[in-house]
């Protein structure tokens, strides 16, 4: 008689096989940004199998964050979100070993922010909203050798089914993804793998004041973010273990 273990990851092992889900681990991910897109994404990582996460947000739960994002509730509303994460994950995959860094990511900062991992970075999911850091973490990926993912624009979008993954110089009809394709090729970079969207963003009413940097606030729903952090985890894992054997 052959005794079967049962575990939180059975499901994803009869589909990958143990290889692939030792690989995952064994791998360290990296995700800046915790917030529609980004916590999505993490939780999309953990519940994946990947044993390292690294979480980068210095932003704390905001109660307008309720609608989209998956650490926020009126219980967290106040905390940290790279803390409710943490918690969010280690009731996941207690085995699971998570780096929360309350960072607020500048080009300046990046190398001290790496030199802090106790791991290598295997990858890098780009879900902050930043030009200025997007550019930055996009420009370190490449000079260290590091795979990375960078989310385009959700905000002021509805339909979930137009999200793709494909290569920046394919995009179109995304007004964040235009402006990286510019800024890219102004530092010599003309491929970089993102999730978008070519839907075009709606402009809805302004009851807030914008934030700082903002012209205006994005509106949002629960369900394009959370595509979008769910293609980006999907996108992470299927690179992580492309080398592995599959079952048959």
């Amino acid at each position: 008689m052959v005794t079967v273990m049962i575990h939180e990851f059975s499901r994803s092992e009869l589909l990958l096989g143990k290889d692939s889900m030792a690989k995952l681990a064994g791998s360290c991910v990296a995700v800046f940004g915790v917030g529609g897109v980004g916590s999505h994404c993490i939780e999309a990582l953990a519940r994946g199998g990947v044993g390292r996460l690294v979480l980068i947000d210095n932003d704390t739960v905001s109660i307008t964050n309720i609608n989209r994002q998956s650490i926020a509730y009126h219980s967290t509303v106040g905390m940290y979100k790279t803390q409710v994460m943490k918690t969010r994950i280690q009731d996941i995959n207690p085995k699971a070993e998570v780096f929360p860094f309350e960072t607020f990511v500048l080009p300046d900062n990046l190398e001290a922010l790496f030199e802090q991992i106790p791991y290598k970075v295997d990858y890098i999911a780009d879900a902050i909203d930043t030009v200025t850091a997007k550019l930055a973490l996009t420009q370190y990926a490449i000079e260290h050798d590091i795979p990375i993912i960078s989310s385009m624009g959700t905000g002021n979008k509805l339909d979930p089914t137009l999200l793709q993954v494909t290569d920046i110089s394919k995009t179109y009809g995304c007004p964040l993804a235009r402006v990286m394709r510019k800024e890219l090729r102004t530092r010599g970079i003309h491929h970089l793998k993102v999730v978008f969207s070519p839907e075009k963003p709606v402009s809805p009413a302004q009851p807030e004041t914008p934030p700082p940097g903002r012209r205006s606030v994005p509106a949002s729903n629960p369900w394009v973010p959370a595509t979008a952090g769910l293609l980006l985890g999907s996108a992470v894992v299927r690179d992580l273990i492309a080398q592995v054997s599959l079952p048959c």
